[in-house]
């Protein structure tokens, strides 16, 4: 079994939310944002995701007006996170502007340009959409960042399912609902190996905790 391949497969399916873009929806925004991304395993790119989605709506809202039927449509493009911010106004086109020091605006795409790692502007007949993407580090779509720790519970979760199952066929992938039940298993069993020898299963789960938490 290649250790570096990823055997659970995690699912990105495109979501989109229309709104009306006014400054209070920002926080909100920024909230989905980041709830979202933890979901699809890229907690990484949130603060440059925010970023993005602040600046991108705020010049709907600065150069379209308050109120504009907007939508943020969040997706994966290949390994890249894909932002798309669609408005119904194809004439007041995003602009990349060298703003001074002093200046009260006109940084705004600068902001997106150096958050994201390429961006652009797609015109329709009766809309536009601005959008941008930002590199994610995942070696695959559907895949996960390969943190050393990562890649190896998943070598042991690939290997604890043949183990609690050796009768069914080998998989080379899973999905992650399947990962997980077997990352539970493995869980329950190393919390009942520690209590069969003496050892105190909350502290073992503490220090693991703390441990994760210095990993992130």
């Amino acid at each position: 079994m290649d250790l570096n391949a990823c055997r659970s497969e995690v699912r990105r399916k495109a979501w989109e939310l229309p709104f009306l873009a006014e400054p209070r929806e920002l926080a909100a925004l920024r909230r989905l944002i980041g709830l979202r991304l933890r979901q699809w395993g890229i907690p990484h790119v949130i603060d440059a995701a925010a970023i993005c989605v602040t600046e991108l709506v705020s010049n709907v809202i600065r150069h379209v007006g308050e109120l504009t039927p907007t939508t943020l449509t969040v997706s994966m493009n290949g390994t890249f996170l894909r932002l798309d911010v669609q408005d119904p106004d194809a004439r007041a086109l995003p602009t990349l502007l060298a703003a001074g020091p002093d200046a009260e605006g006109g940084r705004g795409m600068a902001l997106v340009d150096a958050a994201a790692d390429r961006w652009g502007v797609i015109l329709r007949a009766d809309s536009k959409v601005t959008w941008c993407e930002l590199a994610t580090g995942l070696t695959a779509p559907d895949g996960h960042v390969p943190t050393p720790g990562v890649t190896r519970a998943e070598a042991l979760i690939g290997l604890y399912g043949s183990v609690r199952h050796p009768t069914d066929p080998p998989r080379t992938r899973l999905s992650v609902a399947m990962a997980e039940e077997s990352a539970i298993a493995v869980i329950t069993d190393l919390l009942l190996w520690l209590r069969a020898h003496g050892c105190d299963p909350d502290e073992a789960l503490d220090r693991a905790q703390g441990n994760g938490e210095v990993a992130t």
